[in-house]
């Protein structure tokens, strides 16, 4: 059995198909297609039961999957764990980021880690949080940055705490208030971050305590379009303070959001009991001071 295998099976489960798995593994679909076809071969079972172009796990390619994972992730604990013997004059970051505050955060530590360690190659992902806690589970990424809570399997270490903003039209009625609760905006259609964005989920979650389904009329991944969007009255939209004050919008009016427990808490988190090569390590490092840094300052 081999890792190549085995990780082009894994992909084709996570991607829904054999050519979204080719384009992960840098291969083509019919390599994919005989590496899949070589694991069953090898274990005596089909994996997958193919029906025209999909494909359905069997009992046997859950078995399979679920151990496939945890045998990826242990090979690679190993292989960042014999690079750590090198020191950090070598060696591979693997991070995960979310679109949402990234650039705020982290750019600056991005030149400080590359200026202390310029022998580390930082390989980045960008996801929604959701997703980044998937391919931190697979073992593809060592941290991610993501939004707390987080399950049980995860550490974590803070690095930044943010209240959230409402951005409405100018000219809305409720732009003059100094502050807005949930209820205040039940009749109000909202516009969120696309599937996957952790921040949908505290924004949900906060609406059905307060017992209302909110109407979503759009949604995006980017930034500037919810603001654009939000600007010509579709509807409300929420972003972390520090991003919204960042977005000087002649069209919108920015008003503290008066909402226990839906704070933007933004935390680096990785998989619980899993080795941390130097690399990482130093990642978290970095991060700690400069939160260390940001709190002396007053920020």
């Amino acid at each position: 059995m081999e890792f190549r295998t085995l990780r082009a099976f894994v992909e084709v489960v996570r991607q829904g198909g054999f050519s979204k798995a080719g384009k992960v593994v840098f291969a083509t679909q019919s390599t994919v297609s005989k590496a899949v076809k070589q694991l069953e071969d090898e274990i005596g079972v089909p994996l997958l039961d193919r029906i025209g172009h999909r494909s359905k796990l069997t009992a046997a390619g859950e078995i399979v999957y679920r151990r496939a994972i945890r045998i990826l992730m242990e090979r690679d604990d190993l292989i960042s764990e014999l690079g750590d013997l090198r020191g950090l004059d070598c060696g591979i970051l693997k991070l995960g980021l979310p679109p949402v505050g990234s650039g705020t955060l982290f750019a600056k530590l991005f030149a400080i880690y590359r200026e202390r360690y310029p022998g580390v190659d930082i390989r980045l992902v960008e996801y929604g949080s959701e997703r980044l806690e998937e391919v931190l589970l697979s073992g593809e990424i060592e941290l991610a940055a993501s939004l707390l809570p987080v399950s049980e399997g995860f550490e974590w270490q803070d690095v930044k705490r943010e209240p959230l903003t409402v951005v409405l039209p100018v000219n809305h009625e409720l732009s003059g208030c100094r502050s807005l609760d949930l209820p205040a905006l039940r009749d109000l259609p909202l516009i969120l971050f696309e599937t996957g964005f952790a921040l949908n989920r505290v924004i949900l979650d906060a609406c059905q305590r307060h017992g209302f389904e909110p109407r979503v009329v759009a949604r995006s991944s980017q930034i500037d379009f919810i603001v654009e969007l939000a600007a010509t009255g579709m509807g409300a939209a929420f972003l972390p303070r520090m991003i919204a004050e960042q977005r000087k919008h002649l069209s919108i009016a920015r008003v503290p959001l008066d909402e226990a427990d839906m704070d933007w808490h933004i935390a680096m988190i990785w998989r619980r009991g899993a080795y941390l090569s130097h690399a990482a390590r130093a990642w978290l490092d970095l991060v700690a001071c400069t939160r260390e840094d940001n709190h002396a300052s007053g920020d």
